[in-house]
């Protein structure tokens, strides 16, 4: 007992009182909301389609493919390259589209991401609007183009409104991820 007192604090084991306490500093996020939170914020951006919006033409942005793309910029490494697979098989259920459309184009902008990860290394908002921009772009074309083969009608002369719409809203889906990815890594767990 007398050797315990002589010791430097700093050293000391604690006693009973101090074993009740819990210390701020051993707190860490919570692993299935840190791992899953940007898997279900995008799935949940599918269901997005499901709104009363009826319009004649396309004027619906993408928003499960811009949080795709938000949360694969922001965290280029959290995403795997696979990713575009199943969250757009599940964007192809609820999306209204031929179903492996999204699949196709989803996956396709995930290795074009990869590609300008690799080729880029440091980026800043405006290389990652243009290359949202493009992708975007491209996604819009090519996926009223998978619609028009279905219906046998040409619907990328349609898709003016709803491209201005994509590129000016997707800052704003960027910021909601940047919340996202705060949201993400609170430290909520005790270890």
């Amino acid at each position: 007992m007398m050797a315990q007192a002589t010791r430097p604090a700093s050293t000391r084991l604690t006693g009973s009182r101090d074993a009740g306490q819990r210390r701020p500093i051993n707190r860490a996020p919570l692993p299935w909301l840190a791992a899953g939170l940007p898997w279900v914020s995008i799935m949940a951006m599918s269901l997005v389609t499901f709104s009363p919006v009826i319009a004649s033409a396309p004027v619906m942005p993408p928003l499960a493919f811009m949080t795709l793309l938000a949360w694969r910029m922001l965290r280029p490494s959290f995403l795997p390259v696979w990713a575009g697979f199943p969250l757009g098989a599940w964007d192809d259920l609820f999306s209204g589209q031929p179903f492996g459309s999204a699949i196709v184009l989803w996956s396709a902008a995930m290795l074009a991401m990869d590609v300008i990860d690799e080729r880029f290394l440091w980026r800043g908002f405006r290389q990652d609007w243009l290359a949202a921009a493009v992708l975007l772009g491209a996604y819009l074309v090519l996926a009223s183009a998978f619609a028009g083969i279905a219906a046998h009608y040409p619907l990328p002369l349609t898709i003016g409104p709803q491209a201005l719409i994509t590129l000016v809203l997707f800052p704003v889906v960027n910021r909601l991820v940047a919340m996202l990815d705060r949201v993400r890594l609170l430290p909520l767990m005790r270890l």
